[in-house]
Protein backbone atom coordinates (compact mmCIF):
# COMPACT_ATOMS: atom_id res chain seq x y z
CA UNK A 1 0.00 0.00 0.00
CA UNK A 2 1.32 3.52 -1.16
CA UNK A 3 0.53 6.63 0.54
CA UNK A 4 1.78 9.81 -0.74
CA UNK A 5 2.60 11.67 2.36
CA UNK A 6 1.61 15.31 0.97
CA UNK A 7 -1.39 14.32 -0.74
CA UNK A 8 -2.56 12.25 2.95
CA UNK A 9 -1.85 15.40 4.87
CA UNK A 10 -3.34 17.80 2.92
CA UNK A 11 -6.85 15.08 2.75
CA UNK A 12 -7.10 14.93 6.79
CA UNK A 13 -6.02 19.12 6.85
CA UNK A 14 -8.79 19.73 4.57
CA UNK A 15 -11.25 16.91 6.39
CA UNK A 16 -10.11 16.41 9.31
CA UNK A 17 -8.84 19.60 10.37
CA UNK A 18 -6.06 17.39 11.67
CA UNK A 19 -7.51 16.76 14.25
CA UNK A 20 -6.59 12.77 14.22
CA UNK A 21 -2.86 14.11 14.38
CA UNK A 22 -2.43 16.74 16.65
CA UNK A 23 0.35 19.30 17.15
CA UNK A 24 3.38 17.22 17.54
CA UNK A 25 6.49 19.31 17.67
CA UNK A 26 9.94 19.41 19.12
CA UNK A 27 10.83 16.70 22.04
CA UNK A 28 14.39 17.79 22.86
CA UNK A 29 17.12 14.49 22.49
CA UNK A 30 14.99 12.89 19.98
CA UNK A 31 16.24 13.31 16.25
CA UNK A 32 13.77 11.15 13.69
CA UNK A 33 14.77 9.85 10.22
CA UNK A 34 12.95 8.06 7.81
CA UNK A 35 13.75 6.51 4.39
CA UNK A 36 13.11 3.82 1.79
CA UNK A 37 15.07 0.61 1.70
CA UNK A 38 13.02 -1.05 -1.07
CA UNK A 39 11.66 -3.27 1.48
CA UNK A 40 8.35 -3.09 -0.94
CA UNK A 41 8.23 -3.57 -4.19
CA UNK A 42 6.32 0.53 -4.35
CA UNK A 43 8.32 3.10 -3.26
CA UNK A 44 7.88 4.52 0.67
CA UNK A 45 9.35 4.96 3.65
CA UNK A 46 9.55 1.41 5.36
CA UNK A 47 12.98 2.33 7.68
CA UNK A 48 12.88 4.62 10.76
CA UNK A 49 15.57 6.02 13.16
CA UNK A 50 15.03 7.58 16.12
CA UNK A 51 17.97 8.82 17.57
CA UNK A 52 19.06 9.28 21.20
CA UNK A 53 22.01 12.05 20.91
CA UNK A 54 23.17 12.08 24.83
CA UNK A 55 20.85 8.51 25.33
CA UNK A 56 17.77 8.21 26.92
CA UNK A 57 16.16 6.02 29.40
CA UNK A 58 13.88 3.49 28.38
CA UNK A 59 11.54 0.59 29.19
CA UNK A 60 9.83 -1.66 26.92
CA UNK A 61 6.91 -4.54 27.07
CA UNK A 62 7.06 -7.54 25.06
CA UNK A 63 4.91 -10.18 23.46
CA UNK A 64 4.35 -13.00 25.65
CA UNK A 65 3.78 -15.14 22.29
CA UNK A 66 6.06 -18.61 22.92
CA UNK A 67 7.09 -17.87 19.45
CA UNK A 68 9.13 -14.44 19.12
CA UNK A 69 11.21 -11.84 16.81
CA UNK A 70 14.63 -12.35 16.90
CA UNK A 71 14.38 -8.60 17.33
CA UNK A 72 13.01 -9.34 20.72
CA UNK A 73 15.20 -11.81 21.02
CA UNK A 74 18.00 -8.86 20.65
CA UNK A 75 16.01 -6.06 22.55
CA UNK A 76 15.67 -8.63 25.69
CA UNK A 77 19.80 -9.08 25.79
CA UNK A 78 20.23 -5.44 25.50
CA UNK A 79 21.28 -4.41 28.87
CA UNK A 80 22.46 -0.78 28.68
CA UNK A 81 21.11 1.64 31.29
CA UNK A 82 20.57 4.38 28.19
CA UNK A 83 19.89 3.70 24.57
CA UNK A 84 21.03 5.54 21.38
CA UNK A 85 18.98 4.67 18.73
CA UNK A 86 15.86 2.53 18.07
CA UNK A 87 15.17 1.42 14.25
CA UNK A 88 11.94 0.06 13.02
CA UNK A 89 11.90 -1.59 9.47
CA UNK A 90 8.34 -2.58 8.30
CA UNK A 91 7.31 -5.34 5.52
CA UNK A 92 9.45 -8.02 7.48
CA UNK A 93 8.90 -9.58 10.54
CA UNK A 94 12.62 -10.97 11.15
CA UNK A 95 10.17 -13.89 12.74
CA UNK A 96 11.06 -17.77 12.43
CA UNK A 97 14.69 -16.68 10.90
CA UNK A 98 16.72 -18.42 13.27
CA UNK A 99 20.06 -17.35 13.60
CA UNK A 100 20.56 -15.75 10.51
CA UNK A 101 17.78 -13.17 11.21
CA UNK A 102 19.60 -12.54 14.48
CA UNK A 103 23.14 -11.83 13.06
CA UNK A 104 21.40 -9.76 10.82
CA UNK A 105 20.62 -7.45 13.65
CA UNK A 106 23.72 -7.73 14.64
CA UNK A 107 25.55 -6.46 11.31
CA UNK A 108 22.75 -3.30 11.14
CA UNK A 109 23.45 -2.27 14.75
CA UNK A 110 27.49 -2.39 14.19
CA UNK A 111 26.57 -0.23 10.92
CA UNK A 112 24.86 1.91 12.66
CA UNK A 113 26.61 2.39 15.69
CA UNK A 114 29.98 3.16 13.26
CA UNK A 115 27.33 5.53 11.48
CA UNK A 116 26.20 7.02 14.29
CA UNK A 117 29.42 7.52 16.04
CA UNK A 118 31.23 9.49 13.23
CA UNK A 119 27.66 11.86 13.04
CA UNK A 120 28.74 12.45 16.56
CA UNK A 121 32.05 13.72 16.08
CA UNK A 122 30.79 15.41 13.19
CA UNK A 123 28.27 17.35 15.46
CA UNK A 124 28.89 17.26 19.25
CA UNK A 125 31.68 18.94 20.90
CA UNK A 126 32.40 16.11 23.19
CA UNK A 127 31.47 13.02 21.05
CA UNK A 128 30.25 9.55 22.37
CA UNK A 129 31.64 6.40 20.67
CA UNK A 130 27.89 4.38 20.14
CA UNK A 131 28.47 0.81 20.74
CA UNK A 132 25.92 -2.34 18.32
CA UNK A 133 24.47 -3.26 22.05
CA UNK A 134 23.15 0.52 22.52
CA UNK A 135 20.80 -0.07 19.60
CA UNK A 136 17.17 -1.19 19.83
CA UNK A 137 14.81 -2.58 17.26
CA UNK A 138 11.10 -3.07 16.23
CA UNK A 139 10.23 -5.05 12.81
CA UNK A 140 6.85 -5.92 11.48
CA UNK A 141 5.67 -7.38 8.45
CA UNK A 142 5.63 -11.27 7.03
CA UNK A 143 6.71 -14.23 9.51
CA UNK A 144 9.02 -16.44 8.17
CA UNK A 145 10.46 -14.67 4.99
CA UNK A 146 14.20 -14.06 4.91
CA UNK A 147 15.68 -10.67 6.71
CA UNK A 148 16.78 -8.06 3.98
CA UNK A 149 20.07 -7.12 6.21
CA UNK A 150 21.98 -6.08 2.81
CA UNK A 151 19.21 -3.66 1.93
CA UNK A 152 18.79 -2.17 5.49
CA UNK A 153 22.38 -2.09 6.13
CA UNK A 154 22.90 -0.58 2.45
CA UNK A 155 20.15 2.43 3.85
CA UNK A 156 22.06 3.26 6.82
CA UNK A 157 24.36 6.02 5.46
CA UNK A 158 21.01 7.70 3.90
CA UNK A 159 18.88 7.31 7.35
CA UNK A 160 21.55 9.28 9.33
CA UNK A 161 22.17 11.60 6.52
CA UNK A 162 18.55 12.51 6.97
CA UNK A 163 17.96 12.88 10.57
CA UNK A 164 16.37 15.79 11.55
CA UNK A 165 16.95 17.10 14.66
CA UNK A 166 14.37 19.57 15.31
CA UNK A 167 11.02 17.75 14.95
CA UNK A 168 7.18 18.95 13.73
CA UNK A 169 4.17 17.51 13.10
CA UNK A 170 5.09 16.57 9.47
CA UNK A 171 8.42 14.64 10.47
CA UNK A 172 5.76 12.92 12.92
CA UNK A 173 3.81 11.73 10.60
CA UNK A 174 6.27 10.91 8.50
CA UNK A 175 7.62 8.45 11.01
CA UNK A 176 4.23 7.22 11.64
CA UNK A 177 3.55 6.05 8.35
CA UNK A 178 6.93 4.59 7.50
CA UNK A 179 6.39 1.41 10.65
CA UNK A 180 2.26 1.11 9.19
CA UNK A 181 1.91 -2.47 7.16
CA UNK A 182 -1.84 -2.87 6.12
CA UNK A 183 -2.53 -0.04 8.35
CA UNK A 184 -4.95 2.65 6.09
CA UNK A 185 -3.43 5.49 8.39
CA UNK A 186 -0.51 6.40 11.07
CA UNK A 187 -1.70 6.61 14.48
CA UNK A 188 -0.30 9.65 16.70
CA UNK A 189 -1.36 10.84 20.45
CA UNK A 190 0.24 13.97 22.61
CA UNK A 191 -0.04 15.10 26.04
CA UNK A 192 1.55 17.80 27.58
CA UNK A 193 2.02 17.85 31.75
CA UNK A 194 3.82 18.77 34.24
CA UNK A 195 5.47 17.40 37.11
CA UNK A 196 6.16 19.22 40.00
CA UNK A 197 6.63 22.87 38.29
CA UNK A 198 8.06 21.50 34.86
CA UNK A 199 6.07 21.06 31.76
CA UNK A 200 7.40 17.97 29.74
CA UNK A 201 5.76 16.53 26.75
CA UNK A 202 4.50 12.83 25.77
CA UNK A 203 4.38 12.15 22.13
CA UNK A 204 3.39 9.00 20.60
CA UNK A 205 3.02 6.92 17.68
CA UNK A 206 1.58 3.16 16.79
CA UNK A 207 1.12 0.81 13.82
CA UNK A 208 -1.49 -1.65 14.04
CA UNK A 209 -4.15 -3.14 11.99
CA UNK A 210 -4.83 -6.91 11.80
CA UNK A 211 -2.68 -9.74 14.45
CA UNK A 212 -4.35 -7.88 17.30
CA UNK A 213 -4.43 -9.13 20.87
CA UNK A 214 -3.20 -8.76 23.83
CA UNK A 215 -1.25 -10.90 25.84
CA UNK A 216 1.16 -8.03 27.69
CA UNK A 217 1.12 -5.51 24.64
CA UNK A 218 -0.06 -5.64 21.01
CA UNK A 219 1.34 -4.04 17.89
CA UNK A 220 4.22 -1.92 17.45
CA UNK A 221 3.82 1.32 19.86
CA UNK A 222 6.95 3.85 20.84
CA UNK A 223 5.94 7.04 23.43
CA UNK A 224 8.82 10.18 23.82
CA UNK A 225 9.27 12.32 26.61
CA UNK A 226 11.24 14.98 27.59
CA UNK A 227 11.28 14.52 31.30
CA UNK A 228 13.75 12.91 33.52
CA UNK A 229 12.46 9.53 34.35
CA UNK A 230 14.55 6.47 35.58
CA UNK A 231 14.32 3.07 33.83
CA UNK A 232 12.50 1.76 36.85
CA UNK A 233 9.75 4.80 37.42
CA UNK A 234 9.31 4.09 32.70
CA UNK A 235 9.12 0.26 33.98
CA UNK A 236 6.70 0.82 36.80
CA UNK A 237 4.14 3.34 34.77
CA UNK A 238 4.65 1.72 31.42
CA UNK A 239 3.48 -1.70 32.96
CA UNK A 240 0.80 -0.32 34.93
CA UNK A 241 -0.91 1.15 32.10
CA UNK A 242 -0.68 -1.25 29.27
CA UNK A 243 -3.43 -3.32 31.15
CA UNK A 244 -6.48 -0.69 30.60
CA UNK A 245 -4.89 0.46 27.02
CA UNK A 246 -3.21 -1.74 24.53
CA UNK A 247 -4.17 -4.70 27.06
CA UNK A 248 -7.82 -3.85 26.29
CA UNK A 249 -7.84 -3.78 22.19
CA UNK A 250 -8.33 -7.13 20.13
CA UNK A 251 -9.24 -6.60 16.62
CA UNK A 252 -9.18 -10.46 15.27
CA UNK A 253 -7.86 -12.45 18.44
CA UNK A 254 -4.12 -13.41 17.24
CA UNK A 255 -1.13 -12.27 18.95
CA UNK A 256 1.86 -11.30 17.44
CA UNK A 257 5.72 -12.53 17.23
CA UNK A 258 6.55 -9.17 17.34
CA UNK A 259 4.58 -6.91 19.49
CA UNK A 260 6.21 -4.12 21.88
CA UNK A 261 5.76 -1.32 23.45
CA UNK A 262 8.29 1.28 24.33
CA UNK A 263 8.69 4.41 26.37
CA UNK A 264 11.98 6.88 25.76
CA UNK A 265 12.81 9.25 28.13
CA UNK A 266 15.47 12.16 27.16
CA UNK A 267 15.71 13.48 30.65
CA UNK A 268 16.07 17.35 29.36
CA UNK A 269 13.99 19.00 31.46
CA UNK A 270 15.09 19.22 35.38
CA UNK A 271 11.85 17.76 36.65
CA UNK A 272 12.49 16.82 40.27
CA UNK A 273 13.39 13.31 40.98
CA UNK A 274 10.45 10.53 41.43
CA UNK A 275 11.27 7.85 43.62
CA UNK A 276 8.13 6.13 43.82
CA UNK A 277 4.98 5.76 41.26
CA UNK A 278 2.88 6.72 43.75
CA UNK A 279 4.59 10.14 44.36
CA UNK A 280 2.10 13.10 44.03
CA UNK A 281 4.46 14.94 41.79
CA UNK A 282 4.39 12.11 39.03
CA UNK A 283 0.04 11.80 39.22
CA UNK A 284 -0.34 14.06 36.50
CA UNK A 285 2.13 12.52 34.21
CA UNK A 286 0.61 9.13 35.04
CA UNK A 287 -2.98 10.46 33.81
CA UNK A 288 -1.12 11.99 30.51
CA UNK A 289 0.44 8.33 29.53
CA UNK A 290 -2.64 7.04 30.09
CA UNK A 291 -4.49 8.85 28.11
CA UNK A 292 -1.65 8.83 25.05
CA UNK A 293 -1.62 5.05 25.36
CA UNK A 294 -5.30 4.61 25.46
CA UNK A 295 -5.24 7.03 22.00
CA UNK A 296 -3.08 5.28 20.06
CA UNK A 297 -5.01 1.82 21.35
CA UNK A 298 -8.02 3.03 20.41
CA UNK A 299 -6.61 4.15 16.88
CA UNK A 300 -4.95 0.59 16.55
CA UNK A 301 -8.60 -0.72 16.60
CA UNK A 302 -10.56 1.67 14.43
CA UNK A 303 -8.22 1.22 11.68
CA UNK A 304 -8.64 -2.28 12.23
CA UNK A 305 -8.52 -4.38 8.97
CA UNK A 306 -12.11 -4.37 6.86
CA UNK A 307 -13.46 -3.04 10.14
CA UNK A 308 -16.73 -0.53 9.74
CA UNK A 309 -17.65 -0.16 13.28
CA UNK A 310 -15.98 0.74 16.79
CA UNK A 311 -17.38 -1.99 19.67
CA UNK A 312 -16.57 -0.66 23.17
CA UNK A 313 -17.33 -3.76 25.39
CA UNK A 314 -18.11 -2.35 29.29
CA UNK A 315 -17.93 -5.23 31.98
CA UNK A 316 -19.11 -4.28 35.04
CA UNK A 317 -20.09 -5.21 38.50
CA UNK A 318 -18.35 -8.84 38.24
CA UNK A 319 -16.65 -10.83 41.11
CA UNK A 320 -13.01 -10.25 40.16
CA UNK A 321 -11.23 -8.20 37.82
CA UNK A 322 -9.96 -10.82 35.59
CA UNK A 323 -13.79 -12.42 35.80
CA UNK A 324 -15.02 -9.33 33.56
CA UNK A 325 -11.60 -9.02 31.73
CA UNK A 326 -12.30 -12.66 30.54
CA UNK A 327 -16.30 -11.92 29.82
CA UNK A 328 -14.90 -8.91 27.72
CA UNK A 329 -12.65 -10.74 25.83
CA UNK A 330 -14.92 -13.26 25.01
CA UNK A 331 -17.11 -11.15 23.75
CA UNK A 332 -14.74 -8.88 21.91
CA UNK A 333 -13.16 -11.95 20.12
CA UNK A 334 -16.42 -13.79 19.28
CA UNK A 335 -16.44 -14.19 15.02
CA UNK A 336 -20.26 -14.42 15.76
CA UNK A 337 -20.91 -11.12 17.85
CA UNK A 338 -18.52 -9.33 15.73
CA UNK A 339 -20.29 -10.48 12.07
CA UNK A 340 -23.23 -9.59 13.42
CA UNK A 341 -22.51 -6.52 14.37
CA UNK A 342 -21.01 -5.77 11.17
CA UNK A 343 -24.28 -6.98 9.83
CA UNK A 344 -26.32 -4.46 12.03
CA UNK A 345 -27.83 -7.70 13.40
CA UNK A 346 -29.03 -7.04 17.45
CA UNK A 347 -28.37 -10.94 17.57
CA UNK A 348 -28.14 -10.82 21.27
CA UNK A 349 -28.05 -14.55 21.80
CA UNK A 350 -24.58 -14.24 20.78
CA UNK A 351 -23.50 -12.18 23.44
CA UNK A 352 -25.15 -14.47 25.55
CA UNK A 353 -23.06 -17.16 24.10
CA UNK A 354 -20.19 -15.35 24.33
CA UNK A 355 -20.31 -14.78 28.37
CA UNK A 356 -21.45 -18.13 28.72
CA UNK A 357 -18.06 -19.71 27.12
CA UNK A 358 -16.25 -17.63 29.03
CA UNK A 359 -15.99 -19.85 31.74
CA UNK A 360 -17.23 -17.74 34.49
CA UNK A 361 -19.31 -18.69 37.34
CA UNK A 362 -22.83 -15.79 37.03
CA UNK A 363 -26.25 -16.22 38.48
CA UNK A 364 -27.97 -15.33 35.44
CA UNK A 365 -30.95 -14.17 37.20
CA UNK A 366 -29.01 -10.80 37.69
CA UNK A 367 -27.26 -10.24 34.32
CA UNK A 368 -28.32 -6.87 32.55
CA UNK A 369 -27.39 -6.44 28.87
CA UNK A 370 -27.75 -3.18 27.10
CA UNK A 371 -26.83 -1.93 23.50
CA UNK A 372 -25.59 1.65 22.91
CA UNK A 373 -28.60 2.80 25.88
CA UNK A 374 -31.30 -0.06 24.68
CA UNK A 375 -31.78 -2.51 27.46
CA UNK A 376 -31.98 -5.77 26.27
CA UNK A 377 -32.08 -8.21 29.25
CA UNK A 378 -32.89 -7.07 32.96
CA UNK A 379 -32.18 -9.96 35.94
CA UNK A 380 -31.62 -12.35 33.48
CA UNK A 381 -35.30 -12.09 31.09
CA UNK A 382 -35.73 -10.33 28.10
CA UNK A 383 -36.47 -6.51 28.70
CA UNK A 384 -40.33 -6.21 29.02
CA UNK A 385 -39.97 -2.56 26.74
CA UNK A 386 -37.44 -4.07 24.17
CA UNK A 387 -38.08 -3.84 20.28
CA UNK A 388 -35.41 -5.56 18.22
CA UNK A 389 -36.47 -2.67 15.36
CA UNK A 390 -34.95 0.07 17.54
CA UNK A 391 -32.03 -1.92 18.43
CA UNK A 392 -31.33 -2.71 14.70
CA UNK A 393 -31.43 0.67 13.95
CA UNK A 394 -29.03 2.01 16.62
CA UNK A 395 -26.21 -0.76 14.64
CA UNK A 396 -27.32 0.56 11.07
CA UNK A 397 -26.68 4.33 11.76
CA UNK A 398 -23.71 4.12 14.73
CA UNK A 399 -20.17 3.55 13.83
CA UNK A 400 -19.42 3.12 17.37
CA UNK A 401 -21.33 0.40 19.41
CA UNK A 402 -21.53 0.28 23.11
CA UNK A 403 -22.46 -3.36 24.79
CA UNK A 404 -22.59 -3.25 28.96
CA UNK A 405 -22.98 -6.05 30.45
CA UNK A 406 -23.54 -6.32 34.31
CA UNK A 407 -22.86 -9.36 36.14
CA UNK A 408 -24.34 -8.02 39.60
CA UNK A 409 -22.13 -10.00 41.52
CA UNK A 410 -19.71 -7.95 42.65
CA UNK A 411 -17.78 -4.49 42.30
CA UNK A 412 -14.62 -5.10 39.55
CA UNK A 413 -15.18 -4.12 36.03
CA UNK A 414 -13.11 -3.82 32.90
CA UNK A 415 -13.84 -2.73 29.34
CA UNK A 416 -12.07 -4.23 25.90
CA UNK A 417 -12.77 -2.46 22.71
CA UNK A 418 -12.63 -4.56 19.24
CA UNK A 419 -14.28 -3.89 15.95
CA UNK A 420 -16.49 -5.85 13.81
CA UNK A 421 -15.70 -8.59 10.81
CA UNK A 422 -16.79 -7.38 7.42
CA UNK A 423 -15.48 -9.23 3.93
CA UNK A 424 -13.00 -6.83 3.93
CA UNK A 425 -11.27 -8.39 6.49
CA UNK A 426 -11.15 -11.92 4.75
CA UNK A 427 -10.33 -9.96 1.40
CA UNK A 428 -7.39 -8.43 3.34
CA UNK A 429 -6.01 -11.47 5.01
CA UNK A 430 -6.80 -13.78 1.87
CA UNK A 431 -4.69 -11.53 -0.35
CA UNK A 432 -1.51 -10.25 2.39
CA UNK A 433 1.16 -11.80 0.15
CA UNK A 434 -0.84 -12.11 -2.78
Amino acid sequence: MVINLKNFVESCSSKLKMNDFQDLDHIDGISISAVCANLYKSVRDDLVMFYFRDGANYASVYTKSKIVSENIKWNLNVRKIKIKALIVNTRNANAFTGLMGYKGLKEIAEEASLQLTKKQVEDEDNPKKIQSSEILFGCTGTIGEKYPTDKIIKSIPNLISKIKYTQNKLIWVKAAMGIITTDTKPKLAMEECEIGSKKVKIYGIAKGSGMIFPNMATTLGYIFTDATLSNDILNKLLKKNIETTFNAISCDGDTSTNDMVSIFSTGKVNNPMINNINDKKISNFDKALHSVLLNLAKRVVNDGEGASKFITINVAKAKTDNDAKKIAFSIANSPLVKTAIAGNDPNWGRIIMAIGKAGIDINIKKLSIKLGHIKIIEKGQLFKSYIEDDAAVYMRESKKIDITVEINMGKKFFTAYTMDFTKKYIEINADYRT
